[in-house]
């Protein structure tokens, strides 16, 4: 189950309780910036390691991205490579998707771990150091957003692939638009279901930690806001394990499940979730960013789709269309947040009839 989470609440407190914790002007001014900006991967800027992947070390199922870095990776099909980009953060697919399976005769379907998830290299246990500032940057450098940007280019380059076809879902659709920004020239075209709403911070909607907890029974609110109170104290954010983190993510999944309509032979199998990947990837972010920007310089085609019962707004997917100068935007009746398994006909046929349509 991707979820599109962790928002501005999460970053708020982040900040805030970093702000607390280090204290003086400089912190302040450090901590309310983006770590990441579109343009900083192109340029090799805060990569631990080149773009160009390490030689393969033939393991059929692993790729190799880095030295001491490889991603757990499957695929279905033959024909065009089609790479995926799953959700989360940190919610790996474990099966092929329904809705594509009818492509498969033309089009082959890579799926992979992102680094610090599932089956895909884990970096971090714990953190020994007590230099939060130290930390919060080995974190944003070895699993932040230019990480997970820069893996997607060695991949295409361990594909052999001049141009990407992409699909993202969820956080992966943010993921996939912001490799797009940074790599036009080796995108092929864009396919964007329910992307998160992290473009731009602080959000003018409500998170979804908001959401969920206005959708759960009366009696359940105190306990889910002790639990979210536990989750964001950021003071104990470096003393947590990853097994810790991944535990509380478990347990905001439960309560996400406990509110969508869902029928059970309609959910998707996902793999361990990220534990520190997450964090790394919120830190990128800071408290205030705004990438829109970056996402108008991209003209390849672009096809956002939406699940009209999305607990997500019509609104928040359609700002992707909408930036995106070459872009469709198209509603699936009967779906939600995983169209792709709720509708697998609707959906494939309309991947199917994008795919026909690029140039």
């Amino acid at each position: 189950m991707s979820l599109k989470r962790f928002k501005l609440p999460l970053v708020v407190g982040l900040i805030l309780l970093t702000l607390l914790a280090l204290g003086g002007g400089a912190m302040w001014w450090f901590s309310t910036q983006p770590l990441y900006r579109p343009g900083m991967v192109r340029a090799m800027q805060n990569l631990r390691s080149p773009l160009a992947p390490p030689a393969q070390t033939g393991d059929p199922d692993f790729w190799q991205v880095e030295a001491d870095i490889r991603l757990y990776h499957f695929a279905q099909g033959d024909g065009r490579n089609v790479l995926i980009i799953h959700g989360g953060p940190g919610l790996p697919f474990r099966q092929p998707l329904t809705g594509l399976e009818p492509l498969t005769g033309e089009y082959r379907f890579h799926y992979y771990d992102q680094r610090g998830c599932g089956k895909s290299t884990r970096p971090f246990d714990r953190f020994e150091s007590s230099n939060m500032y130290a930390n919060m940057t080995s974190l944003d450098q070895t699993l932040g957003l230019g990480a997970q940007i820069a893996d997607i280019e060695r991949l295409r380059q361990i594909l052999g692939d001049e141009k990407l076809i992409l699909i993202g879902h969820s956080w992966g659709g943010f993921l996939a638009s912001l490799y797009a920004a940074e790599f036009p020239e080796r995108v092929e075209a864009l396919i964007l279901v329910s992307p998160a709403t992290v473009l731009v911070m602080p959000q003018e909607e409500a998170d979804l930690f908001d959401t969920v907890r206005q959708r759960l029974p009366e009696d359940q609110r105190t306990e889910f806001e002790a639990f979210m109170k536990d989750y964001m104290d950021f003071n104990k954010l470096f003393t947590r394990s990853e097994a810790d983190l991944i535990a509380l993510d478990e347990k905001f999944g439960r309560y996400y499940i406990s509110v969508v309509e869902i029928p059970a032979d309609k959910m998707v199998q996902q793999g361990e979730p990220g534990g520190w990947m997450n964090w790394g990837m919120y830190i990128s972010m800071g408290q205030r960013h705004d990438y829109r920007s970056a996402l108008k310089q991209v003209t390849v085609p672009v096809l956002v789709l939406h699940g009209v019962d999305d607990l997500q707004s019509e609104a928040a997917s359609r700002q992707y269309a909408d930036l995106f100068p070459n872009a469709r935007f198209l509603v699936l009746p009967d779906a939600s947040h995983f169209a792709f398994v709720e509708q697998p006909e609707a959906f494939a046929e309309a991947v199917g009839d994008f795919f026909r349509h690029l140039p």
